[in-house]
Formats: C-alpha cells, structure tokens, sequence
C-alpha cells in the first residue's frame, strides 16, 4: 500500500532516515504486530507501534482499568476505570493515529485460541506478567515460526529480549526450562514497581519490533538485557540455543500446546462450595481477633512498607523476608491465623511453617484485601 499525503508528513521525521526511507515506512504499514496485554508494558508498545505506522496491532487483554492500574499504564485514565482494557486501548490508540487499525481481542489468551490469534500478524510482543502466559506465548510462537518479543519488569529492574528460533536464537524455554514454584516469584501487585519502568522496557520492546520489521540494525535474538534503574546500568548476557529444549531443540518433544497453568503448578480455584481445609475467611480472623479466648492468634507476614500503608489494629507484623531467622519467636503449639495482602504469601508461609512442625495453622483468604472489602472499608485497599 502506497502512503498518501497525510500519511507522508505524518511520518516525515522517519522518511528522511536512510535507514527507513519511504520503503521502510510502507514495510511498517503493511506489517501487523499483536500485542499480548494492555497494561503496564503494553501501553508504550502500543502507543509507540501506533505512533510509528505499523499498519494492524492486534491487543489482547480481557482484563478491566483498575484505579492501581494508572500509576504505570499509560494507555488509560481515569476516566477508564471500569471498562474494558482492551477498548480503552483502542480509543487511544486511534487517538493516537486513526491510520493505525486496531483489531480488539478482549480474552484471555489460551492453549485452546492461541495459535488462531497468533496466526495472522508477522510479529508477536510479549507485555504479560504471569508465568502461564509467557510459556504459552512461547511456545505457540515457535510452532509458528513467529518473533516474541519479551519484556518483563518487577520493581526498579527490567528485562527484554527477542526470543526467535526461526531466527536461529533461542526461546523463552532456553532460558527459563522450568518456571519457579507459585508464589516463589511475587507479581508486581505484591512486590509493587515503579511506575516508568514500563516505560524504559516497553520502548526497548517497541524498538525491537520496528527494527525486525524494518530488518535494520542488530537485534536482541540470542541477547537478555538487564535493567536496574535504581543503579541507572544496563547489562547483557548472552544467550544460546539449548539443543536439549522441548519446543525448540534438536528432538523437540511438545508439538502442540499444553495446559500451562498446570505446567506452572497452578491448581485450579476450588469450588466455592468446597472450602480449602487450610483456609479461614476474614469473618472468622474478626472472630478470633474479637475472642481472645479462643487462644486463635493472627500475624501479618507482609513487608514493613506496606503495612504502614494498611493494616489490621491488633495484628502484630512478622515479614515474610524475615520469616526464616524469626520462626522461633512463634509458639508451634499455639494456632494461628496467618494473612497477607492477597492470601499467596501467608499460604507460601504456612506451608514453610508447617515443615518447621507447626500444626496448627490457617491461612486468611483473600488477605487485607479481603479484610477492607468485607470486614473495614476504613482500611485502605492498594
């Protein structure tokens, strides 16, 4: 497709580059980029996709705007909050640049439609945070021969590299063979992360995909970069194939995709009617908190910061970064009621208490989180 005259002083400031030139600037509008998520990572990828020309971005997000969300993802505002990320993502980016067609794909990515979503755009860019996803994402891009464009950010530091076997590097499984147990790793709504750090790995993604699209320049096929932004440093780490890998190696054993959640040892929610043996709700914390007989005590395993951020009167503090030196302070024959900010952390503290020979132990589900929406609206929600 030529470039009409709007389209020409639109993207003068990229016609006048050799390296992109009035070929290259057709190259990125016939060209088709899907965005996996449109949250922290997603927003300047979108955004700097839209702005840049490529013709079809694909977003794929069935999530919602949460008012936590706008501290880092740029692509929403406040007047967003309670639609559709995926819809709010498209009115911006067609504010952005109505040339760019945006094709919505508001659900959530799975073993069952990725290949049909994947299928149809020329690159894919990874903007997810969970460990499920960016196997599945991998995977399915290497069956079909498809850049994945990585990223991933917790904190102050942030990685990104192109994983592409079709390009002769290696893919997100050569890396990382197998995920870490659940709840090793805290997501970004427990570790927290600063808000423009998206920002710095996002672009770094964007510029990945322009320059594969463009076939310029040296890409970061077979190259991790390493961000930490509180030491403003960049680092670099080779990477290599690996020839035993089960998706991209020389005898590859996973030839279509698998259910990733169980890869990653996620079990499934239990049946509402089926209460988790070692789970209390925060009805029966207020009842222990309020019924000092019952001999019940609740402690709070999450980290100093935000507990001055919220927490429960009455509920003493015993980090889950401490956890390990300070166990011996607790009673193993005293029950406790054990809660964090969502339930991950304080059931990843029973099971460790637990192998100490604790016995009598519970974890409250749903954490503060829970304790704010159900119990004191008064204790504020983060």
């Amino acid at each position: 497709m030529e470039l009409n005259n709007d389209e020409i002083r639109r993207y003068s400031r990229h016609l006048i580059l050799p390296e992109v030139g009035v070929g290259g600037q057709k190259k990125l509008k016939n060209a088709s980029v899907l965005c996996i998520g449109a949250g922290g990572l997603g927003s300047p990828i979108a955004m700097y996709l839209a702005a840049a020309g490529v013709g079809r971005l694909g977003i794929v997000d069935f999530d919602t705007v949460d008012i936590s969300n706008l501290q880092r993802q740029i692509l929403h505002t406040d007047a967003d909050v309670g639609r559709s990320k995926a819809q709010s993502a498209s009115e911006t980016i067609h504010g952005i640049n109505p040339h760019c067609h945006v094709v919505l794909h508001n659900a959530r990515i799975s073993s069952e439609n990725a290949l049909d979503l994947i299928g149809p755009y020329d690159v894919v860019v990874d903007g997810t945070d969970n460990f499920p996803t960016r196997y599945l994402t991998n995977d399915a891009c290497v069956l079909l021969k498809k850049p994945n464009v990585y990223g991933s950010i917790f904190r102050f530091e942030g990685q990104a590299s192109v994983f592409a076997p079709s390009l002769g590097g290696p893919c997100y499984r050569c890396l990382y063979p197998e995920p870490p147990p659940p709840g090793m790793v805290p997501s970004c709504a427990e570790g927290g992360v600063l808000g423009v750090l998206p920002g710095i790995i996002g672009c770094i993604q964007a510029i990945e995909i322009l320059k594969l699209l463009l076939r310029r320049g040296s890409s970061l096929v077979g190259r991790l970069l390493l961000f930490n932004a509180l030491e403003m440093k960049f680092r670099e780490l080779k990477l290599r194939r690996d020839p035993e890998c089960p998706v991209c190696g020389e005898h590859p054993t996973i030839h279509q995709l698998i259910d990733y959640e169980q890869f990653c040892g996620i079990l499934p929610e239990p049946d509402a009617s089926q209460a988790n043996p070692d789970e209390v709700t925060v009805q029966e914390m207020k009842k222990a908190l309020e019924n000092p007989g019952l001999g019940i005590k609740v402690i709070d395993v999450r980290e100093p910061d935000e507990y001055e951020i919220a927490h429960v009167n009455g509920v003493p503090q015993l980090p889950m970064s401490q956890l390990r030196q300070r166990f011996t302070e607790l009673d193993p024959n005293t029950q406790y009621y054990i809660h964090c900010k969502t339930g991950v952390r304080s059931m990843t503290a029973l099971q460790f208490l637990r192998q100490q020979g604790f016995k009598y132990l519970k974890n409250v589900r749903g954490g503060i989180d829970s304790w704010s929406r159900e119990i004191d609206s008064s204790v504020p929600r983060y």
